[in-house]
């Protein structure tokens, strides 16, 4: 999310998503509210700390830590009075151990920890004792919650097919193994116990690794998935995964217009064209993947494309109030449209 306030924030998350709301992140506040950083704080037995190239494993905790740490902590206590009471599904992310071995240096060196199978296994036992006491201690904050928790993975594409850059920046590191990536992937995510998530919003996901590590749902920007991967994605939901499929834009497309109500005949509900065109957007894909519409209310969840800080607050909350209104629009376009894709 957009802004440094944590408060205003989350009461604007829980505002537009009562029935699903998350713990947002603030990477405008500077290191340690960013995505590695953030997940850095949850870290046993492996400090890290900041350069002027991004994050690196530290000989011991400092200053860096301690802030990021702090920012943390801070944001759970906004959340457990934000959402104090509550009941129902909450959203947690964190970042994923090979996106985190992909952003995190090594001592000593300018390459990152993929570079070292060694630190790459170090540092996914560290995140998944780390992960396990974070949810614990979510679930003690929010006793009403039904923990969701999401592992971003921007970089495992990358990571997958030999594409990130060496220090020097003139050559590649090696492919990692497919075994290696679902191994390292499974044991980050059955540390949690709980319903999981795995997010990328890049091109040539790995959707089918994903899957078969056990997660219990995909996460992905629409408009980057090929024609080659809807198969993956099929044999996803065939499987009983969740799809949450990233169709609202987090900023307009330029020369549009602020998001309007709809009004008479653009569709049911009280919802926004907009809104009524991504949910549209997410019939078709089910059309696509050949899967039953009937599946599609209960199996989809509508949200933004990608991260929403690069936005304005009006922007975001805007982004987050078209996923609401699509997703409750859901089932009865299915029933007007019926069988027809459109």
């Amino acid at each position: 999310m957009p802004g440094t306030d944590p408060g205003e924030a989350m009461r604007v998350v829980a505002g537009e998503l009562p029935d699903f709301p998350y713990l947002p992140e603030l990477p405008d506040r500077g290191p340690g509210a960013d995505l590695t950083g953030r997940t850095a704080a949850l870290l046993v037995d492996i400090p890290a700390e900041v350069t002027p190239r991004g994050w690196r494993i530290a000989g011991h905790p400092g200053r860096d830590l301690a802030r990021a740490r702090t920012m943390l902590s801070s944001d759970l206590d906004v959340m457990e009075e934000v959402l104090d009471g509550f009941r129902g599904p909450v959203k947690i992310q964190l970042c994923g151990p090979w996106t985190l071995a992909a952003t995190l240096e090594l001592p000593r060196t300018l390459n990152v920890a993929i570079a070292d199978p060694g630190a790459v296994a170090d540092l996914t036992a560290s995140l998944a004792e780390g992960a396990a006491a974070h949810v614990a201690e979510v679930a003690k904050r929010v006793p009403g919650a039904r923990l969701v928790v999401q592992f971003d993975e921007p970089a495992l594409p990358a990571v997958a097919g030999g594409e990130v850059p060496t220090a020097s920046g003139l050559s590649r590191l090696r492919a990692v193994e497919a075994e290696v990536l679902r191994e390292r992937l499974a044991q980050v995510i059955a540390s949690t116990g709980k319903y999981t998530v795995v997010h990328s919003c890049s091109t040539a996901v790995p959707f089918g690794l994903i899957r078969t590590a056990g997660a219990d749902a995909l996460s992905f920007d629409l408009s980057q998935l090929r024609r080659g991967e809807e198969d993956a994605v099929a044999e996803a939901a065939e499987a009983g995964l969740g799809l949450l499929t990233g169709v609202a834009p987090a900023v307009p497309a330029p020369g549009a217009g602020p998001a309007r109500p709809a009004q008479g005949p653009t569709g049911p509900g009280d919802g926004s064209a907009e809104a009524r065109q991504a949910a549209e957007r997410v019939i078709r894909l089910w059309h696509r993947l050949g899967l039953p519409l009937e599946t599609c209310p209960d199996q989809a969840v509508i949200t933004p494309a990608c991260g929403l800080a690069g936005a304005s607050p009006d922007q975001a909350r805007a982004a987050l109030t078209r996923c609401r209104e699509a997703g409750s629009m859901l089932a009865e376009l299915i029933e007007e449209t019926g069988d027809e894709p459109r």
